[in-house]
């Protein structure tokens, strides 16, 4: 068993997750990679070992409640905490294909598809909650955790509602926007035992989930993750934050 702090990234394999990993493990963290895939997983922990960090996969599926409980007894099996826990495993399926030749989201919400729109759901919103409760115990087990969940600036209902040139975008978008609610809501249970619980938005980041249309590095996308992910006591909890400041929601 080890003192050390500990840091969980779902989804951490590539793009914002694998950052994310690097960056908290640059400050001291030892850090759990969380991802599905074996052969990603362990080339990308390997990769953050190649670089002098402590880095460790840890095979987990978010949509599986099976996958979640048996990662949650590995790392408990392995440290008696979780100080960090950073739910950034999303999927927008059908996203890519619906861009067009400039780049912008084409598909209205009466051709979105439900399909995707559950699966969507499974990842972005039912995970982060399948995950934060399952490893909840190793988190109040920490003097004070931090739990970041990845939202995104499609998340805002003010936004949308008020930006005219902003993409409808309404099955990833509004997952955000659910995810936002769940990020309160467990804020509001967790903060009499110091836990803080903050939402990010990293901005429109080339990765994978979008074709790399994005105009943002990772490094840009994960300055908010870890900040909120190392708030000092007394900071916010239950927020909606991206590197300028709180967002409407």
């Amino acid at each position: 068993m080890t003192t050390r702090k500990n840091a969980l990234v779902t989804g951490a394999n590539k793009g914002i997750g694998l950052e994310t990993a690097r960056r908290l493990a640059a400050i001291g963290f030892k850090v759990w990679l969380g991802a599905r895939d074996s052969k990603r997983g362990t080339a990308a922990a390997e990769a953050l070992r190649g670089e002098g960090f402590d880095a460790e996969w840890l095979e987990l599926d978010v949509t599986s409640d099976e996958s979640v409980a048996a990662a949650s007894k590995t790392v408990a099996a392995r440290t008696p905490s979780l100080d960090v826990l950073v739910n950034n495993a999303g999927i927008a399926p059908g996203y890519v294909a619906a861009l067009g030749p400039d780049g912008r989201y084409e598909r209205p919400p009466s051709r979105e598809d439900v399909v995707d729109m559950k699966a969507t759901y499974d990842v972005n919103v039912f995970g982060p909650v399948r995950v934060t409760q399952a490893f909840l115990p190793l988190l109040l087990a920490s003097s004070g955790a931090r739990v970041v969940m990845l939202s995104s600036y499609l998340g805002s209902i003010a936004r949308a509602a008020g930006e005219s040139q902003s993409p409808i975008v309404m099955g990833y978008g509004s997952s955000k926007t659910a995810l936002n609610a769940v990020t309160v809501a467990f804020a509001r249970e967790l903060a009499p035992s110091g836990i803080m619980v903050n939402a990010a938005a990293p901005g429109y980041t080339a990765t994978d989930l979008n074709g790399h249309k994005g105009h943002r590095t990772v490094q840009q996308a994960t300055e908010i993750i870890v900040r909120l992910a190392t708030l000092d006591a007394g900071g916010p909890t239950g927020g909606y934050f991206d590197e300028n400041g709180p967002l409407p929601w």
